[in-house]
């Protein structure tokens, strides 16, 4: 079934605790709003429109970097307001679903939207819910319980909700003004629409206060995955008086030959990476046989591949280099290349390691002809 989907992202979230709004923060090293995000787009949504609020709009970038198939939009000062904004964004006709989603519940799964989908086959609004399974107390305001209403028949909302564009749009047009509804069913619901509840998941909680986001933790990472790349690059010596070296330049009595800058340390942490993906080698996104590269600096090889990885909603978790030669010396070298690394990948310098070793006179390394650099890279990925 062809979809479209709406985001809300634009609240600010005061009870998450202090720091930027919660649909911003990470979990398990991506943006909570990036996880639906990409769940909605693996589904096959025809096109996404995110909604962020005022003064958001670095965060959002930043969120969703390398993700392709999705557009922002401002929202408005109230939750319903924010909806409007999204729908009124969409191309899509009126006959077309369109799934609306709250950016604070982020563990949306592709098999969520399909059976909420399903239903919509057959029904012309669902949402996904779960059936009360706690009892309810009703209390005075005081903190003393005064009723314990009956459960039967009581369900907890949840997002994705379901509709046809022109009713949910017609029915928010009909919606009293001055009132705030929760969701978009209670909207629908009232226009004299009918909706279906769809099985929801318990993963699908709404991150709201602070303790929600550990909990959030625990579940996100037993949905994850650990890949290990690794990367091997050599470059001979020739006339020049300086090296590139993991992205520092260092004085020396000849340059690397290469068809780039011939770094060979970053040479190797980009293959290191793309293995860890199954995303062949850098000579497969660089051709050296395309003027294009000749000279280029290859900080933006590596930052192609961290690229990658993002845009499969991964992350790198760590890389370590070898650099093998006689000359020129690497530890006086070694932090400013850590320091460069972390800052390329966006990882704590606790994570990138710099080694070097000589091959004792051995081998072309040995005899100062070529420099040789080797890589190991570990990347996390959604199982």
């Amino acid at each position: 079934m062809q979809f479209s989907a709406v985001i809300v992202a634009a609240g600010v979230g005061a009870r998450a605790g202090p720091g930027e709004a919660k649909q911003w923060r990470r979990l398990a090293g991506r943006a909570v709003a990036r996880w639906s995000a990409e769940a909605l787009l693996a589904a096959g949504a025809d096109e996404l429109v995110v909604v962020i609020g005022e003064g958001q709009e670095d965060l959002a970038r930043d969120a969703f970097a390398g993700l392709a198939g999705l557009r922002l939009e401002p929202g408005g000062a109230a939750r319903s307001d924010s909806v409007k904004a999204g729908l009124a964004a969409l191309a899509a006709p009126d006959d077309r679903v369109v799934l609306i989603h709250d950016a604070a519940r982020p563990l949306l799964q592709v098999a969520h939207i399909r059976r909420l989908l399903d239903a919509l086959e057959a029904s012309p609004a669902g949402i996904l819910a779960l059936p009360l399974a706690d009892t309810l107390k009703r209390d005075d305001g005081a903190g003393r319980i005064v009723d314990t209403p009956p459960r039967a028949g009581l369900w907890r909302a949840q997002t994705p909700q379901g509709f046809r564009l022109g009713a949910l749009k017609a029915a928010y047009a009909a919606w009293p003004a001055g009132e705030e509804p929760t969701d978009e069913a209670i909207v629908v619901e009232r226009a004299g629409g009918e909706v279906v509840l769809v099985p929801g998941d318990p993963a699908l909680a709404k991150l709201t206060y602070p303790e929600d986001f550990a909990m959030a933790e625990l579940i996100a990472g037993a949905a994850r995955t650990l890949r290990i790349g690794q990367g091997l690059d050599a470059h001979r010596f020739g006339p020049g008086d300086s090296v590139w070296l993991c992205g520092v330049q260092i004085a020396h009595s000849h340059a690397l030959v290469g068809h780039s800058d011939a770094d060979a340390g970053l040479h190797a942490i980009t293959d290191a990476v793309l293995g860890a993906i199954g995303e062949g080698d850098i000579g497969d996104h660089f051709p050296p046989t395309d003027p294009k590269w000749r000279g280029a600096s290859s900080d933006q090889f590596l930052l192609h591949a961290a690229a990658l990885v993002a845009a499969r909603g991964g992350r790198i978790v760590n890389v370590d280099v070898t650099l093998v030669c006689e000359r020129p010396k690497i530890k006086p070298h070694r932090q400013a290349m850590r320091e460069r690394l972390a800052e390329l990948l966006g990882l704590d310098l606790a994570a990138v390691s710099v080694k070097a070793t000589t091959m004792e006179g051995m081998g072309f390394t040995g005899r100062e002809e070529g420099l040789l650099a080797q890589a190991v890279a570990m990347v996390e990925l959604p199982a």
